[in-house]
């Protein structure tokens, strides 16, 4: 069902352009392909702008919203992010149901990460054609915290949980002689890390990004004032 992404093209063009009848009629108008990656990034930082001023106007979440959507979806990004109780996209870019594919992993991390958040990536690009990956970080993130504390005191942590900190402690290696604050840094560098991991991922991914078929990018989300900045 092409309904998202006409109400996402819809909210984009009002950002963009006075709305005149001609130009609502072209931003949508059905569409196999999503919008520009740089439309749909621009139309998210505008969403986290209002979320972050407290002026969210919590588009398409009502029961008639979801019903046109049962048949299928045509979401414009993919979202990396972690699986933070405080971290959710639709709601910090003030978008509604069916416009982001979303894969939450504590830690927002690629590298490591395994067949389930790789595979996904790869469905939303390969399968559901989403023009945008984001990989979304946040402050205060325990992962990494966890990532620091344990690469200072050398131990290690029970069953899994191990196996994630172990795929985030090269982030903290990568920023832990940058001045300013470690963990701010080291959650900058996991989500930079994650980054050039999606660039060079193959065979979907990186010919995608290469071709410029798709964009990737990072952000980090501050928990305290709701913004959303470029890592």
């Amino acid at each position: 069902m092409r309904n998202s992404r006409r109400s996402f093209l819809l909210t984009a063009s009002a950002a963009l352009v006075a709305p005149t009848p001609t130009n609502l009629n072209a931003f949508a108008a059905p569409s196999k392909a999503a919008p520009p990656a740089d439309q749909v990034l621009k139309s998210m930082l505008d969403g986290n702008k209002r979320f972050a001023s407290g002026a969210s106007t919590h588009p398409r979440r009502t029961p008639a919203d979801f019903k046109p959507l049962a048949a299928g979806q045509s979401p414009v990004a993919c979202v990396v992010a972690c699986a933070d109780s405080r971290v959710t996209p639709e709601i910090l870019f003030d978008l509604g149901i069916g416009e982001l594919f979303v894969v939450r992993v504590a830690g927002n991390y690629v590298n490591g990460a395994g067949a389930s958040v790789k595979g996904s990536i790869e469905y939303a690009v390969a399968e559901l054609g989403v023009s945008l990956i984001m990989v979304l970080g946040h402050s205060q993130c325990g992962a990494v915290k966890a990532a620091i504390q344990h690469l200072h005191d050398k131990d290690s942590l029970p069953g899994a949980i191990n196996d994630l900190v172990e795929a985030i402690k090269p982030a903290v290696l990568d920023s832990q002689h940058q001045p300013g604050d470690a963990l701010e840094n080291a959650i900058r560098a996991n989500v930079r890390r994650s980054v050039d991991r999606l660039k060079g991922l193959g065979p979907i991914v990186a010919p995608a990004i290469a071709s410029g078929k798709i964009k990737v990018a990072g952000g980090v989300y501050d928990l305290a004032t709701g913004k959303v900045n470029m890592a």
